[in-house]
């Protein structure tokens, strides 16, 4: 046999091999080309990946492979090419009251909510159809409470189907450990919104999550002032203790020396903020009006707790509210701008439907103000995508193999704006591609 002989033949062995190494996967839903964007390490990673399959399998990633290695013959392919595809986004903080709230949900791209629900918000509705993931999130120290009823709270609460435990103003500092220690035996979340207890000791127990930026803010208070505000935590009146306490936020300096170490304190920490600014955000003078957004039509202002007026976007609050809330929401720009930059770590929660927030609207609200607080985009992304796994080691918000297969696959790359994720998108549910223009219909 002549060499050229001899070359024909490794040609076609090499050409068999290549062919028979494709592979088609049976039952499988296929994501083939774009950018899959790397939120890991709370978005400092910058390992973003290309000329990938997603593999997916029921609601499952199954695995990430070369698209090379796809089979020519392989069905069920949603072609992402020049397209940027990244988890789907996660509310931190959130109800659900009805079908339309679902709907606004999904279709401003987010697939998982860790839902609340209160006096405020009203019942949490649990039969929507289609839905985002719901994580139920409920409280323990809202009154005070006995060590044995704390713990048997907990137990009931785990037995429940409850996925995270939000400590509250009432507890202990002895009972803060007890909570934290039995949630984790129960594999459950933890979230600090705390009082009675400081949050420098919620960060020594390594608690997951601080809630709220006027509540985990306590620690720079005098002690008088935060026993107060524990006391009667949730008063309007503006001579309440609540208020006395948002009024010394609003007067705080960048240099003040407290404020200086609970950001060390918080950086230094392995415990994430949620500051949900959405819940200040109409009243600041950057904000847009939520009722301006397309999904917005499904939304009855009735449902909403304090809704913005639809005409100005802003509250239509008494005078003196209105400019209090105002003030205090521009020092608390400089207060988590403060935070950041000492290193703490975020995840991202709208508080809806609190003082006007809306399902899935106000969540980009918040992630607008993240940008604002000084996080890169990539990072702004991480807090409402992988961050929830890095807190809480909830199974979503990563493209692994077997996480959720929760995906966004964007037009637009938000690493260039971050309002791109508000853009034309497809977007995947549990390992199903939904009609997102159906869900504009009441």
């Amino acid at each position: 046999m002549n060499y050229k002989n001899i070359l024909l033949s490794l040609i076609s062995i090499s050409l068999f091999f290549s062919c028979t190494t494709k592979q088609i996967y049976n039952d499988a839903l296929i994501i083939k080309g774009g950018t899959i964007i790397d939120v890991s390490n709370n978005g400092t990673s910058l390992n973003d990946l290309t000329n990938k399959a997603i593999i997916i399998k029921a609601d499952t990633i199954f695995k990430i492979i070369e698209k090379s290695s796809l089979s020519n013959k392989q069905e069920n392919i949603i072609d992402a090419t020049g397209k940027y595809i990244l988890p789907g986004l996660t509310d931190g903080f959130a109800v659900i009251n009805n079908q339309n709230y679902a709907n606004a949900f999904l279709y401003m791209g987010i697939t998982d909510v860790i839902g609340v629900e209160s006096f405020r918000r009203g019942k949490f509705y649990h039969n929507a159809n289609p839905s985002p993931n719901v994580h139920m999130l409920e409280s323990v120290g809202d009154e005070p409470i006995t060590n044995k009823q704390l713990l048997d709270s907990i137990h009931k609460l785990h037995s429940n189907g409850i996925e995270v435990l939000l400590m509250m103003y009432k507890l202990t500092p002895e009972q803060l450990e007890l909570a934290f220690n039995e949630a984790k035996k129960l594999g459950m979340g933890t979230i600090g919104e705390l009082g009675f207890t400081s949050y420098k000791k919620g960060i020594d127990l390594g608690v997951d999550a601080f809630v709220h930026t006027t509540r985990y803010s306590l620690d720079v208070a005098p002690d008088s002032m935060a026993i107060k505000v524990a006391e009667q935590p949730f008063s309007n009146d503006l001579g309440s203790p609540k208020w006395r306490y948002y009024q010394y936020l609003t007067n705080l300096k960048k240099d003040d020396k407290a404020l200086l170490q609970h950001a060390k304190n918080l950086g230094n920490s392995n415990s994430y903020i949620m500051p949900t600014f959405g819940l200040l955000y109409i009243d600041m003078p950057f904000s847009k009006n939520p009722w301006n957004e397309k999904i917005a039509a499904i939304i009855d202002s009735s449902d909403v707790n304090r809704p913005a007026d639809k005409i100005t976007g802003k509250h239509n609050y008494p005078p003196e509210e209105l400019a209090a809330y105002q003030k205090l929401g521009y020092n608390e720009l400089m207060i988590e701008k403060t935070y950041y930059e000492n290193g703490a770590h975020y995840i991202s929660g709208s508080g809806t439907d609190v003082w006007g927030t809306m399902p899935g609207i106000s969540l980009h609200q918040e992630l607008e103000v993240l940008s604002r607080t000084g996080l890169t985009n990539r990072e702004v992304l991480a807090t409402t995508t992988s961050n929830f796994n890095a807190a809480f080691g909830l199974k979503f918000g990563r493209l692994e193999s077997g996480f959720k297969a929760n995906i966004l696959i964007l037009d637009d790359n938000p690493l260039d704006d971050i309002k791109n994720l508000k853009g034309k998108k497809i977007v995947i549910l549990n390992g199903k591609q939904i009609d997102v223009d159906a869900l504009l219909n009441l």
